[in-house]
């Protein structure tokens, strides 16, 4: 397909109203908000000119408002995308894992102030480790430990995703302290990482199994993975350079072969029918969990009240929205909802860059599907 045919194509399909999956509601009925948040995804693609896709989940409780997408999730192959296409989460990962967290405390395998060294006494090797320095699960699942962003290692972030526990391992004596425990909210890529080791090492299972077992198995997200099969790689979504203009982004397709230690802060792919599953699963509508610890990982454990246990918080005189974003090379995603209404909001991007800023988007649109 030359340039010029491509863009007419591409011109043609977004001028379309978004493909809609089967539990969407008929247009007639669907909330003036949503036509318009609709309408502006629509054209805010169109403008990007990258051959990318939005796919887009709506819902409030576990009833699907609309879902729908806009774009290709393979340009190449002339696929559009849909709600039902695969993507790479990035750092929604880390609410898997602060999930997984709360359900070893629930059933009393942890507890949230065990020291981490209790389970990983690897963790003693971290730069400036000292007793006065002993980093619990609480920590990490918080972003409170005051560990820096990355390690300081080279290539940590690269390799196949058989080998992310030796990665982890060989990252902790790189790995120093950017402030004290408990003083303010650090992120820390490689603080869930030692996280996501250490529940491992707890339940005395690997990490992915654990994943796939208690989370995705019993909430029936078929469509997640960390490998995505052979079988199933025509659904996955293929990440686009932001400016390419049909460009394949050769990072993206370079990481799904593994990156390093960065399996719980950001290996999980899926679709946004199967994130609905999980932010339902949070909201309570399945009990995985137990309520006092869906509230925990609601309730700010920062001294800043931006972040639970794996969720990033928001609040004004509105909302009081719970949710987390992801971005890593190609990709670009979004799971949000509001604690009172039960609005939630969910965006998939096969792209990094655009107009669309998916979060405020999704502030914005709950704002007014409450008002409404």
């Amino acid at each position: 397909m030359n340039r010029n045919l491509s863009t007419v194509v591409a011109t043609l399909y977004l001028g379309l109203i978004g493909i809609a999956n089967a539990n969407a509601q008929p247009q007639a009925e669907i909330n003036s908000a949503i036509l318009e948040f609709r309408k502006q995804i629509q054209q805010e693609v169109q403008a990007d000119k990258n051959e990318g896709s939005i796919t887009i989940v709506i819902l409030k409780g576990k009833q699907t408002l609309w879902s729908g997408a806009f774009g290709f999730s393979d340009f190449t192959n002339a696929v559009r995308a849909d709600s039902s296409k695969i993507y790479r989460t990035g750092s929604i990962s880390k609410t898997f894992t602060a999930f997984l967290m709360m359900q070893l405390v629930d059933e009393g395998t942890i507890q949230l102030n065990d020291p981490i060294e209790q389970y990983l006494p690897e963790i003693a090797a971290l730069e400036g480790y000292s007793d006065s320095t002993k980093i619990t699960f609480h920590h990490l699942a918080s972003h409170t430990s005051g560990l820096i962003r990355e390690p300081k290692m080279e290539n940590a972030a690269a390799g196949p995703i058989a080998q992310w526990e030796e990665k982890v391992l060989a990252s902790i004596p790189k790995t120093s302290f950017k402030s004290g425990m408990d003083q303010a909210y650090s992120y820390s890529n490689i603080g869930f990482g030692v996280l996501g080791l250490a529940l491992s090492k707890a339940a005395a299972k690997p990490f992915m199994q654990l994943v796939e077992e208690r989370i995705f198995k019993p909430l029936h997200m078929n469509n997640s993975f960390f490998i995505v099969p052979n079988s199933r790689m025509s659904d996955l979504a293929i990440g686009m350079q932001s400016n390419g203009m049909g460009q394949v982004y050769e990072a993206a397709a370079r990481e799904h072969k593994g990156r390093g230690y960065k399996v719980p802060n950001g290996g999980i792919y899926s679709t946004p029918n199967d994130l609905m599953k999980f932010m339902n699963a949070i909201m309570g509508y399945d009990a995985l969990l137990k309520p006092e610890s869906l509230s925990a990982m609601q309730q700010s454990q920062t001294p800043e009240g931006n972040y639970g246990y794996g969720l990033s918080l928001f609040e004004d005189n509105e909302i009081s929205t719970a949710g987390h974003g992801g971005s890593v090379a190609g990709y670009n995603c979004y799971m949000l909802f509001d604690k009172e209404s039960q609005y939630g909001v969910i965006l998939m991007r096969n792209y990094n860059r655009g107009k669309t800023n998916l979060g405020r988007v999704s502030r914005e649109l709950i704002k007014k599907l409450k008002s409404q």
